[in-house]
């Protein structure tokens, strides 16, 4: 009796002791519930790289947490914006060095939605999902009724734009951006509306904010280009068919450079002979979108009505010879309190703001 006693016991005390089992599983990026949106590559192993900024992959999870892997292709550190259910939880860093585990803990609901935005431009390099576990991987529905592409420079990427976690003038020329906070993004929250950003610091219509278009290239020589670079080999798909696009260029054609490398003047007739011929572009692969042209919020005085005289003129001759109607917007004042002369996270909300109306009359029209 004792011995039996004694066994039943030892049971007891291996199933109590018996580890939890773990029952979060682990779903591959190619699983067809992620959801990618903007600029994003395939690898060949099955990752996915977001690319452009505010590039993103969204899904649905159940469960008390999900453990999200990335990795970031600049080092040290890239960075990623993640909202759960919608809300802005914070900007994190994401180290260069290895694969990184992130645990976000979920409250006690059914489900929830995540999304995972590319804070940096393409130019900071990739940052790549490998995956997530959770305890299982739901289906989600995209609600969104319109679509929008936004091109443009380091304005439309949110570049220097958040000092929240390291101040202005430093770390890394990345280290204050932040796309998910840029006012394209915020105007497609606004209006319930995809979007992609291909934006480019630094960059403009026919030359760069330090050179003239001889060492760098332009936005029409990279648009086209997956990883808006001079790398053709790998194309973007085109299979976004925004609604509208819009076009916030000239900030950098108008740029003095840095005072040190030779800059010639303005030359008004080249940048609304590109301009024009880059709105063809765009008509090329979206013929029946919208288009509208910003102005800058980074010019004033002559400079801006210079600017505003040739996007007008942009404006007239697709009027006159295809019967296209471009909007043309201008901002009322200079947005400037981010960093190096750029709008600020919260300047960002306002030049949305003014936005939205804009956009809505346009896609109101037939």
């Amino acid at each position: 009796m004792k011995l039996k006693y004694i066994l039943g016991l030892l049971g007891l005390m291996f199933v109590s002791c018996k580890p939890e089992q773990n029952t979060e599983k682990k779903f591959m990026p190619s699983n067809a519930r992620f959801e990618y949106k903007g600029r994003v590559a395939m690898h060949d192993n099955g990752d996915r790289a977001l690319v452009g900024s505010a590039s993103s992959v969204a899904f649905g999870v159940k469960g008390d947490s999900v453990t999200v892997y990335l990795k970031s292709q600049f080092r040290p550190r890239n960075y990623v914006v993640i909202t759960i259910d919608g809300e802005y939880q914070e900007r994190y860093t994401i180290k260069g060095d290895s694969v990184n585990k992130m645990v976000l803990k979920l409250d006690g609901k059914e489900s929830h939605y995540i999304e995972i935005f590319k804070a940096t431009e393409a130019a900071s390099g990739e940052v790549i999902f490998k995956g997530i576990e959770a305890e299982a991987l739901l289906p989600i529905e995209n609600k969104a009724s319109l679509s929008i592409e936004f091109i443009g420079d380091s304005i439309t990427c949110g570049a220097l734009a958040d000092n929240s976690g390291i101040p202005c003038h430093e770390g890394e020329y990345i280290d204050q951006h932040n796309a998910y906070l840029a006012y394209g993004p915020r105007v497609a929250r606004a209006l319930n509306a995809d979007f992609v950003l291909s934006s480019v610091s630094g960059m403009g219509m026919y030359r760069n904010w330090n050179d003239e278009n001889i060492d760098e290239p332009i936005m029409p020589q990279v648009y086209e280009n997956l990883y808006l670079n001079r790398d053709a080999s790998k194309p973007y798909d085109f299979s976004f068919q925004p609604d509208l696009v819009s076009i916030c260029l000239g900030t950098n054609d108008m740029s003095s450079g840095d005072g040190v490398k030779e800059r010639l003047p303005f030359n008004a007739e080249k940048f609304t002979d590109n301009y024009i011929n880059f709105v063809k572009m765009i008509y090329g692969h979206y013929p029946n979108t919208k288009i509208a042209l910003l102005n800058s919020p980074m010019i004033q005085g002559e400079n801006n009505e210079v600017l505003v005289n040739c996007l007008e003129k942009v404006q007239s001759y697709f009027k006159e010879n295809m019967q296209k109607e471009i909007a043309v917007f201008q901002f009322d004042t200079l947005y400037v309190n981010g960093c190096n002369y750029h709008p600020s996270v919260e300047e960002n909300e306002i030049m949305a703001q003014q936005l939205v109306p804009f956009y809505q009359e346009i896609l109101n029209k037939n």
